[in-house]
């Protein structure tokens, strides 16, 4: 226990540096300089306000020295952070596991607030992490991969796992592609944005095929659901409204990973 909730103090720092991403790659903005600094009066924010939560709290959430309110949106990304790190280590221990499934948890935070305010997933977040998610795949084995029914005696664990978040990577990202290029062509005008594809070749590294195929159904259905009825609630346009699908995504990735071993068992159970 002591080992998560250590964890999930290190996720309220890491979730107040995803704020800082989340507000700064949009823009193209450094995220080591300038220090935090409200973005109504540019005024530099002192250590004693940029404590996770609690200066939030204590700030009634507005800036000190302007009175610019600050969303909601930054202790809401350092609790989650929080929670998945704490949740990673109190059921995985302290392995490597934990750390992969924190470090999965934090990219995919950043990247559902990211496209839920800029309707942009950072390169930063997507391609590095599908980076990060094949070198983990070395050291924490992928589960159910394809290649597994290939080489069922595999000489290198290692390797394989690595091989099973590649093909993992560039099949879901291949397959949302073609889809995208189907209603593109179909309806002639752009369905799905290339950070939706990099954001799934993620997800597929991280996950494995099973995983992120999940992901992409979980999502769909979520976005489907949620976007129509957002848009008859509010009287948008179907026509042009842009529909956030990274956040849909992400949320669906984040229940996969944290939970996809209980689906997955429990589906094994109703069909023996």
């Amino acid at each position: 226990m002591m080992e998560a909730l250590l964890a999930a103090l290190a996720g309220l720092l890491i979730g107040s540096f995803l704020n800082v991403c989340i507000y700064r790659l949009p823009r193209d903005l450094s995220v080591v300089k300038p220090r935090s600094f409200c973005p109504d009066c540019n005024q530099m924010i002192s250590w004693f306000d940029n404590i996770p939560v609690v200066s939030y709290l204590v700030l009634a959430g507005r800036c000190r020295r302007c009175g610019h309110r600050i969303p909601a949106r930054y202790p809401i990304v350092e609790l989650l952070t929080a929670a998945a790190f704490f949740w990673s280590f109190r059921f995985l221990g302290p392995t490597l596991s934990a750390v992969k499934f924190c470090a999965f948890g934090a990219i995919l935070i950043a990247l559902v607030f990211s496209d839920l305010e800029e309707r942009i997933l950072p390169d930063e977040f997507t391609l590095g992490g599908t980076a990060l998610g094949v070198i983990l795949a070395a050291f924490v084995p992928l589960k159910g991969g394809i290649l597994r029914l290939v080489f069922l005696s595999p000489t290198n664990e290692r390797w394989l796992s690595v091989a099973d978040a590649l093909l993992a990577a560039a099949f879901c990202a291949g397959a949302l592609w073609g889809v995208g290029a189907l209603y593109q062509k179909i309806r002639h005008r752009e369905g799905l944005g290339l950070g939706d594809v990099k954001m799934v070749a993620m997800v597929g590294a991280f996950l494995g095929i099973q995983g992120a195929l999940l992901t992409l159904i979980v999502g769909s259905l979520l976005g489907a659901i949620v976007g129509l009825a957002y848009i008859w609630f509010t009287g948008k346009d179907a026509s042009t409204y842009e529909l956030p699908f990274g956040t849909f995504l992400g949320a669906s990735a984040l229940g996969v990973g944290f939970f996809g071993e209980a689906i997955f068992n429990w589906y094994g159970r109703l069909g023996a």
